[in-house]
């Protein structure tokens, strides 16, 4: 079986549809919690399924290093290792490289750096990124390259683009022919135009099972973002599914999905999840506040998931504050199951064709604020 896509509806620019792999359906527009070390931090897999999660992202540069990809291969492949036997998708390394700049040489060839964990020597290049990929069984497999930091004049843009171009090659070469598995290639050029429609020119030659955004959500902003989703994906092959890399808050994904985005990952809702911050229909919620340590009243009394139905703001504000592992348990559940509640809401809004309304009643109900203080 090939991985496919299908698109069931558009509503603008926006898309819904289906990516069928062997592993199962993913359903689009999709989130993708991240599995960064093989674990969703503070969830166990079948939590993580159960708050809608079609699919998980894990992290080729940590793996790599911990327990290593040969070990993962010998024990079974990443799904049977994580107890995750839906599909994963694996990242490059390259962004990880990236932000190692002081321990990094970067060439041609590749990129030589050193372990932030114990400063052993390590050579990162296309065919390497591919072999690890493939040791670790990933059903979505991303092409290495270099992600261009910001902010970045047009001349190193260029110079990044362009080597990332060639290792896109380069990754399409060692990645063969692999039936059930999908290669995906990565869109850079920064924030200037003509390097975006030349890099999805040449990736388009190259011919990937699916294409993504790179280079965004590097701290650029949610504007300069925004304006590069307004033609960056237009100028992708409407029948494969694009993918943003890192995105991101609520209203970075709404956005994202309005200018025609399938996927996204964000370690974002397991992160704040771990440091009692909620993410809810009314914006984001600080459970360390003094504000809920007498507040009998669930998180979100419309949300159905555990924290929501089962504890108190009171309770959730103890156990954060005395540093309980049941807190970051809860609200990550809570964030994760609130991200997919979310991407159905924008699902079941473009096969309506109202997703004008649905993105008007979004903004509104956030700008209300959280509850009122008892």
């Amino acid at each position: 079986m090939t991985v496919s896509f299908r698109r069931l509806a558009t509503d603008g620019k926006a898309r819904t549809g289906v990516i069928s792999t062997p592993r199962g359906e993913i359903r689009t527009p999709a989130f993708m919690p991240v599995g960064t070390a093989a674990t969703v931090k503070a969830m166990l897999p079948e939590n993580v399924r159960a708050t809608g999660a079609d699919i998980l992202l894990g992290n080729t540069y940590h793996l790599m290093l911990r327990p290593t990809a040969e070990r993962i291969a010998r024990l079974g492949g990443l799904h049977r290792f994580m107890n995750w036997e839906r599909p994963i998708l694996t990242d490059s390394g390259g962004f990880q490289v990236m932000s190692l700049t002081a321990l990094r040489k970067l060439t041609e060839e590749g990129v030589r750096f050193k372990s932030h964990i114990d400063g052993s020597s390590h050579h990162l290049t296309p065919e390497r990124s591919m072999e690890i990929q493939r040791l670790l069984g990933s059903d979505i497999v991303m092409a290495f390259d270099e992600c261009t930091p910001f902010p970045a004049d047009e001349k190193t843009a260029r110079k990044s683009m362009e080597l990332s171009m060639r290792w896109a090659q380069r990754s399409r070469d060692a990645f063969g022919d692999r039936p059930g598995h999908a290669l995906f290639g990565i869109q850079q050029g920064s924030v200037f135009p003509d390097q975006r429609a030349e890099s999805a020119e040449k990736l388009r030659a190259i011919d990937f099972d699916g294409y993504a955004v790179g280079g965004l959500a590097v701290g650029e902003g949610q504007k300069m973002m925004f304006d590069v989703l307004d033609y960056a994906p237009n100028m992708l092959p409407e029948e494969k599914p694009r993918y943003l890399m890192g995105v991101g808050k609520p209203d970075d994904i709404v956005g994202a999905v309005e200018r025609g985005i399938d996927m996204m990952d964000c370690v974002l809702p397991s992160r704040s999840g771990r440091t009692g911050q909620a993410f809810t229909r009314r914006g984001v919620v600080n459970l360390r506040n003094a504000r809920h340590a007498d507040d009998p009243r669930p998180l979100d009394e419309e949300c159905g998931c555990p924290a929501c139905r089962s504890y108190s703001r009171g309770y959730l504000h103890h156990v954060i504050r005395a540093q309980e592992i049941i807190g970051s348990m809860l609200l990550t559940w809570h964030n994760l199951h609130y991200y997919q509640e979310l991407m159905q809401g924008l699902r079941d809004a473009i096969a309506a064709e109202a997703l004008a309304a649905f993105v008007r009643d979004f903004h509104a109900t956030r700008a209300e604020g959280d509850i009122d203080i008892l």
